[in-house]
């Protein structure tokens, strides 16, 4: 009935959806089995992709050839640039998506790729021989065989809603849990985890007073996350803005006796950065009140996220808080928060192309590893399914550093360190992050995407044709000069003071008081050259000229950094015999079994005189 697949994936979440598709496009004969195909690439909490740091992941996905990049801005209701007033490492695109479309347009952009097929069924255990991965084993009885695994399994292994004193299996709401793979692992010797995430309660539009809240509107000029042609944005839905206030914060106290999370009934650890609103008010107990947005979940419904309300208290009395907030007042529940418990295995027992150390070719990828998002969710499955095709068609493994993208950054962090909360990405996880920034995602990482096959011939030419016309403007502001009488007028207009000489515009520019659109609105002659150029090409010059100094000095440590990628550890190094390390630099290096010096010196307990111990050993 199965050929023998080249990947089987299973789980069609953003990990399983970005792993599939990588694969197949690759060449490799992949099989998706999902429990449900009617929610394939759903949005199982809010409907939004991106967000400070995980909005350059996005862009990274889709510059290798990723689809949640595309996904994302043909299903866009609103489109914001976050963090606009800070420096260009700084920003993130964030959008708002239609819901149903996010998994309808997910779902045809499979069926579109030849070489991907589909099952409906609960995969219970994987098939395994002589330490080596050799296909699935589903509800059905039925054995599939394949050379690669990778497994996307999300909130779903022995997953536990919880609401209130309530509780009952689920992988999500209405969706039953995976069972029998997290007890086949552990029997194989696998470390498992528990960990919880929550999701508020979704609320009827129709019920909402608007009129007293604060209207958030999307960019004037909407950008993208696709550096294709996507459609661009051209209408917009708001969002809003209210707040709790101590009247709520005592209607939910009247629920915390019966609230899993402060009765002890969760076990597993959740979110730091995005806490329930019962621990908030618990935690912070001196705020008055907490930030709540209003979130529309698409074009065509009226159901409405309330972000910032993730809650596992009773049904009643989130109903009754929720209506203590400004403008939910008479405000009717679709259906209520809760908390979700699950299984997951600490990332450290994974190789950096996240293939488990111990089974061949079995790879793990997305909230299995224990992330939190679907930015960092996709960016894992994506990375799973480039290297498990690469593995089963003998090709070297794709593994990028930290320099080289916030994905790297992720999955460095998650092997070298492990984690035992979700862990989510964030720009000050990136020591290089002037390097990584969202507007040259592709500069970085798109010409890699076309050697492995993945990333299009038409993204290479669109990125050489980029990269020569900022060339040719950075070279031509260098040599444009002008006269101090032609622009002082416009330099003091800009707050900034004039020059006694000719000057370059590259040399103003240089100035934090100068961008280089204000000036062109001053100086006609530099307006009409620009005029040449998009705003894309315009926005990546400036960037380079004013912070030249710094990205200079980055790539210097990166280079430094990338040298110690290069000394290669063998994989049976045995460790005891450097009597010299510490006990528990030894310990970790014995549990990790890093790849490079560079990978040793990130591993959290290895000291830098280990790591120089280790260099004198290996004669370096």
């Amino acid at each position: 009935m199965f050929p023998v697949y080249d990947v089987i994936v299973v789980g069609a979440g953003h990990a399983g959806n970005e792993a599939a598709a990588a694969a197949a496009n690759m060449g490799s004969k992949v099989l998706l089995i999902t429990m449900n195909m009617q929610v394939i690439g759903q949005m199982s909490c809010n409907p939004a992709m991106g967000g400070v740091a995980k909005g350059q992941i996005v862009r990274e996905i889709d510059a290798l050839g990723g689809l949640s990049g595309i996904i994302s801005d043909k299903t866009a209701i609103q489109f914001r640039m976050l963090n606009r007033s800070k420096g260009p490492a700084m920003w993130s695109p964030r959008t708002q998506n239609d819901r149903m479309r996010f998994a309808e347009e997910w779902r045809l952009a499979l069926e579109a790729i030849p070489n991907l097929d589909f099952w409906q069924d609960m995969v219970t255990g994987i098939l395994v021989k002589n330490k080596r991965v050799a296909g699935v084993r589903t509800s059905m009885g039925i054995e599939i065989e394949s050379k690669s695994v990778i497994l996307t399994s999300g909130t779903f292994l022995n997953g536990i809603i919880h609401i209130g004193e309530k509780k009952f299996g689920g992988g999500r709401t209405g969706e039953k849990a995976a069972t029998g793979i997290t007890e086949q692992l552990v029997e194989l010797g696998f470390e498992a985890g528990r960990m919880k995430t929550g999701t508020p309660p979704r609320l009827d539009g129709r019920t909402i007073n608007y009129a007293a809240t604060e209207e958030q509107l999307g960019d004037e000029k909407p950008s993208k996350f696709s550096f294709l042609d996507t459609p661009a944005l051209e209408k917009q839905m708001s969002c809003w803005i209210t707040y709790t206030n101590q009247e709520v914060h005592e209607v939910l106290k009247t629920g915390f006796d019966k609230s899993p999370m402060f009765t002890g009934r969760i076990q597993g650890l959740g979110p730091r950065y995005c806490p329930s609103v019962e621990d908030k008010i618990n935690r912070f107990a001196d705020k008055e009140r907490h930030q709540i947005f209003i979130e529309p979940e698409g074009w065509q419904t009226v159901e409405v996220y309330v972000n910032g309300f993730s809650t596992s208290l009773p049904e009643d009395v989130q109903y009754k808080a929720i209506r203590k907030i400004q403008g939910l007042e008479n405000v009717k529940m679709f259906r209520p928060g809760y908390a979700i418990e699950y299984d997951y295995f600490p990332p450290t027992q994974l190789k950096l192309t996240l293939e488990t150390k111990l089974i061949e070719n079995l790879f793990f990828a997305g909230q299995i590893n224990g992330t939190t998002g679907y930015e960092e969710a996709a960016c894992q499955g994506l990375m799973a399914g480039i290297n498990a095709h690469n593995k089963v068609h003998e090709k070297e493994p794709c593994i990028l550093q930290r320099s080289d993208a916030y994905i790297g950054v992720l999955i460095d962090d998650l092997i070298n360190k492990g984690t035992e909360e979700p862990y989510r990405m964030f720009t000050s996880r990136a020591e290089y992050r002037i390097l990584l920034r969202q507007d040259n995602a592709d500069s970085r990482l798109t010409k890699l995407g076309h050697e492995l096959g993945l990333a299009s011939h038409e993204r290479l030419e669109r990125l050489k044709k980029k990269e020569d016309s900022i060339a040719k403007l950075l070279n031509d502001l260098k040599q444009k000069k002008v006269q101090p009488e032609e622009i002082n007028g416009a330099l003091e207009n800009l707050g900034t003071s004039g020059i006694k000489e000719k000057s370059s515009f590259y040399s103003l520019l240089k100035r934090p008081q100068i961008e280089l659109a204000e000036l062109a609105k001053r100086y006609e002659e530099l307006g009409n050259y620009l005029s040449k150029y998009n705003e894309e090409e315009i926005e990546q010059a400036e960037i380079a000229i004013k912070y030249e100094d710094y990205l200079v000095k980055e790539q210097q440590n990166a280079q430094k950094m990338k040298d110690l990628e290069d000394f290669k550890i063998r994989e049976d190094f045995d460790y005891e015999r450097v009597k010299a390390l510490s006990m528990e630099g030894r310990q970790k290096l014995n549990k990790i079994r890093p790849e490079t010096l560079g990978q040793a010196s990130r591993i959290s307990g290895v000291s830098p005189a280990d790591i120089s111990i280790l260099m004198v050993y290996m004669g370096k």
